[in-house]
């Protein structure tokens, strides 16, 4: 038994490099995502103010007119969409496999965000319980050092790892209000397409 201990103590130990190193990746990808968001915070709200003002004026007279501008806009997803609405309104299944695939992809763009808060607090925890055993075994030897040096990691581990996760969560509600009102729209066009 003494044995297995040893060598589950080893394997976890050996996990520590790994777990650092990916909290280093998360945390990256996190920064990197912090910047993405902006530039599609200020392009959906641009995106907003041109495509508000336009559907509340919407009929099924006047659609194909009010359309105009969102089929001239430049190239955007939202664009593109209502650009294959627009073209296809005579084919409901066509219509409606384009918003579906419109959705799929937000899902998609949501996911990168939804892996933060996944991995962030997982990885923490491990980083957090790895360096435990070490502490354990220095204050069990009376190393004071050896411990103070895991729990000071323990705890770093810890916080950066709920710092992922609480920018993936931030970016996450923000960008699915913003694709759930996007989509809305869609789907919106889409009925005063077919009328």
């Amino acid at each position: 038994m003494e044995a297995l201990s040893k060598i589950l103590f080893i394997l976890s130990n050996g996990l520590m490099v790994p777990v650092i190193l990916l909290l280093f990746y998360f945390l990256g990808k996190s920064l990197v995502l912090v910047i993405r968001f902006y530039a599609n915070y200020t392009a959906h709200k641009q995106l907003r103010n041109q495509v508000s003002p336009l559907l509340d004026t919407l009929t099924p007279q006047n659609c194909r007119a009010q359309l105009e501008p969102l089929l001239s806009m430049k190239q955007s997803d939202f664009s593109q969409c209502v650009r294959a609405l627009a073209e296809h309104r005579d084919e409901p299944a066509y219509g409606e496999r384009v918003i579906a695939n419109y959705e799929v992809d937000l899902q998609q763009k949501l996911a990168h965000s939804r892996n933060l808060i996944k991995f962030g607090p997982m990885l923490g925890l491990m980083g957090t319980l790895i360096p435990m055993g070490p502490a354990l075994v220095g204050l069990a030897s009376g190393e004071i050092a050896t411990m103070a040096y895991n729990l000071q990691m323990a705890f770093a581990t810890t916080v950066i790892g709920m710092l992922i996760a609480g920018i993936g969560v931030v970016i996450t509600q923000v960008n699915q209000r913003f694709y759930a009102r996007t989509l809305n729209d869609l789907e919106f066009i889409y009925q005063m397409l077919q009328k």
